[in-house]
């Protein structure tokens, strides 16, 4: 029941297998383009935090299609091959990483760069905020080093009380900056996508992961009084299709009987393998039970922890108690 269980929960998930997507982020990438035609011209994509590597699959299908199309994925995870996509395992915030990217272009820039990377999050929307502003001010700053003047950058942000500052540090950089919401990401996530289109970095600006972005170097003077940014908010995808947080029956619309479709692309080396493999065997989180702990390894309590001894008084003891004032 597990399985079928969780086909009917979340409906992009079984179209992502259906499909034969890697997971169901899938259809957020497929919904940005059809709303700001992403890959319009696109022939060098870069892919950061890639894993498990669904969009990856869709920049290889929409612009390796193209001949001329090129796409490199960068996760610090192994990820299973693709076809047409060149894979680095490395970190984003190192040098070495972007160096290693435009090698493998020859040289030249990219023209879109995208990053769908989130920490493990915690519940704690402030902590959230925090950690992802800092992924994706990550994969900017590979960004600066990678895109060629007027190219795109797509990064998944977390809408918090403090967004603005992360969305003026975007425009510094690019002419135009939206924040948009696909169909297919849940209305009771504070997930949204910053895409920013025609990069153009400041005069004089030298890309360098020695030094962090919000430097207070830059121009912030858009955030004071009534002249506060406000970013453009633009939802994405057929508004009459699927609803992300609805659950919908496992029946096919044409009467046919359902039938559960593996995933795509089991995960390759999870950080939780080795947790998985302790739960199979019944080695995970095992309770001990006394039986199982031998008696000469148990500390007797001290006499003035022991429980007290309770003693059954018999009719005759009553009667005597009561004679001689005992209560």
């Amino acid at each position: 029941m597990g399985r079928t269980s969780k086909d009917k929960r979340d409906v992009y998930y079984r179209l992502a297998k259906e499909n034969g997507w890697r997971a169901r982020s899938a259809f957020k990438l497929l919904q940005l383009d059809e709303e700001f035609h992403l890959f319009q011209g696109v022939t060098r994509a870069v892919d950061l935090c890639a894993a498990p590597g669904s969009w990856s699959q869709v920049l290889s299908q929409k612009i390796g299609g193209q001949g001329s199309g090129h796409v490199v994925a960068v996760d610090l995870q192994a990820m299973a091959p693709l076809p047409g996509v060149l894979q680095i395992q490395g970190d984003i915030t190192q040098l070495s990483t972007a160096q290693e990217i435009i090698r493998h272009f020859e040289g030249s820039p990219a023209d879109l760069v995208v990053c769908d990377g989130a920490p493990d999050v915690t519940g704690l929307h402030d902590v959230d905020e925090y950690m992802q502003a800092q992924l994706l001010l990550a994969a900017l700053n590979i960004a600066t080093h990678v895109l060629k003047p007027g190219g795109c950058f797509v990064a998944k942000i977390f809408r918090g009380r403090d967004v603005t500052l992360i969305y003026s540090q975007l425009r510094v950089f690019f002419s135009s900056v939206l924040c948009a919401k696909p169909r297919s990401s849940r209305n009771s996530s504070i997930e949204a996508f910053a895409v920013c289109q025609g990069y153009d970095p400041p005069e004089g600006f030298l890309p360098d992961l020695t030094k962090p972005l919000l430097d207070h170097s830059y121009d912030f003077n858009q955030l004071d009084g009534p002249t506060r940014i406000i970013v453009p908010f633009v939802a994405c995808g057929d508004l009459s299709s699927y609803d992300s947080d609805r659950s919908y029956p496992l029946d096919l619309e044409d009467g046919s009987e359902y039938k559960y479709t593996p995933p795509t692309q089991p995960p390759i080396s999870p950080p939780y393998q080795e947790a998985c493999t302790l739960k199979k065997k019944g080695r995970l989180a095992k309770e001990i039970h006394p039986q199982d702990c031998p008696i000469s390894t148990v500390d007797p309590l001290p006499p003035s922890l022991a429980a007290p001894q309770r003693h059954t008084l018999l009719a005759s003891e009553v009667e005597d108690n009561e004679m001689n004032g005992s209560p």
